[in-house]
């Protein structure tokens, strides 16, 4: 039998130990636990929530990876073409992680109303464009159909919208500039079926989806000619080297860019949560740890005739040290569910809810507060606070070697 486990057990389970001095004290170090528990839980879920959703975003709209050629890789539109006929397309088989591979091309112009104009990038897909990675951000209409005969449908997003005062059924007029001629411009006449909200200004105020074949012929190219290629992968966590592997693997003549070089303000940006994650969890410890080695003390103080007698029983130092280790790791415990029961239920309704939202969605690109956690990084979480909360207990713990066996019996 562990008799210091033995011996914590009885004082926990003890009806004095609910009624003595120290009741209140440990109800504040075990609430103390439950709060910054709770406070780390929605520190992580909303950082690499937000996190996570921003980078989704950028990926819907972009692909992971562009492969463009050299001379076109520096603009937002597409110069030189590139061929379709490539050992990549449409299945690139030569590297692990790639879910999807579409071509697509992007050509300025200027959409004219009767009452207003406004200047975007019309970004040409076609059949094999993946408009599932899209679909959560439609807000109006339907998505565009590029899989039959060349036609006029567009997706547009709400802000060009709002600013052009067009809704879904609309018609409108794009010019585009001939390189050749450039005071007679291609002119097309399109036809709004959806709208699109990304939350991202610089998405959202820039590209309207239209058929590609209309860039090609405006370009004079032929069908086998497009801008660049979108690779979607199966997540970011290999992000710089899967582009390093796609990059050994295309023609010489061609380069490759990530989406956090192409929006690296944007992932700057982002990277910081990492820092203010940790930040909030190294407090939120900090916290906690003095709330429990305060109750320690007064457990030690209260104990201290025990304390005594079990030192002239012949109990070591170590074990008489175990004994409140044991009891303060139970309250520790008890803080642990109690935060995780708070902080989880919370991350739960606003996942399914989104109750929370940002006061000004533009500068954080949603409207609600996202939310992400894993098992494995609750169960890291709770067994990190248990270990440092312990590893902070072990000084004031020392002070039981301090006490005199003597003075401790007669202590009162």
């Amino acid at each position: 039998m562990n008799l210091e486990y033995f011996i914590a057990k009885r004082l926990i389970k003890g009806k004095e130990h609910k009624i003595s001095i120290s009741a209140p004290i440990i109800k504040i170090a075990i609430a103390a636990i439950a709060i910054s528990v709770f406070m780390m839980l929605i520190a992580i879920a909303t950082g690499v929530g937000l996190k996570h959703k921003i980078r989704e975003k950028v990926a819907a709209f972009n692909g992971h990876i562009q492969i463009y050629n050299y001379d076109n890789n520096t603009s937002d539109v597409s110069v030189v073409p590139v061929s379709k006929e490539q050992d990549f397309y449409p299945k690139f088989t030569t590297v692990d992680g790639i879910v999807h591979i579409q071509a697509v091309a992007t050509k300025g112009g200027i959409i004219r109303t009767e009452d207003t104009f406004e200047g975007f990038i019309a970004k040409g897909v076609g059949a094999d464009y993946n408009w599932e990675v899209l679909r959560e951000y439609l807000v109006e209409g339907t998505l565009p159909d590029y899989s039959g005969d060349l036609n006029t449908e567009v997706l547009l997003s709400r802000l060009m919208a709002n600013r052009l005062k067009l809704k879904v059924g609309d018609s409108f007029s794009a010019f585009f500039p001939k390189e050749e001629d450039p005071l007679k411009p291609n002119q097309r006449r399109f036809q709004v079926v959806g709208i699109y909200d990304s939350g991202f200004e610089e998405i959202d105020g820039m590209y309207v989806f239209v058929d590609i074949r209309h860039i090609q012929r405006m370009n004079k190219w032929d069908e086998n000619q497009v801008g660049n290629f979108e690779v979607f992968l199966n997540g970011f966590d290999d992000l710089e080297e899967k582009n390093r592997e796609i990059y050994g693997q295309i023609l010489s003549t061609l380069d490759t860019q990530t989406i956090t070089d192409k929006y690296y303000k944007i992932f700057e940006w982002i990277g910081l949560f990492d820092f203010n994650i940790a930040l909030i969890i190294g407090i939120m410890i900090i916290v906690g740890g003095i709330n429990m080695i305060t109750a320690l003390l007064v457990l030690i103080l209260e104990r201290t005739q025990m304390i005594g007698i079990l030192k002239a029983l012949g109990t070591v130092n170590w074990s008489i040290r175990k004994i409140f280790l044991y009891n303060a790791a139970y309250l520790i415990a008890i803080g642990l569910f109690w935060g995780n029961v708070l902080g989880l239920g919370f991350i739960w309704i606003q996942g399914k809810y989104r109750l929370l939202k940002f006061p000004n969605p533009q500068e954080y690109y949603m409207e609600y507060i996202p939310v992400h956690i894993d098992v494995v990084t609750i169960g890291l979480l709770n067994l990190g606070v248990l270990l440092l909360c312990l590893l902070m207990l072990l000084v004031p713990s020392y002070i039981i070697t301090r006490i005199s066996p003597v003075k401790a019996i007669k202590f009162e």
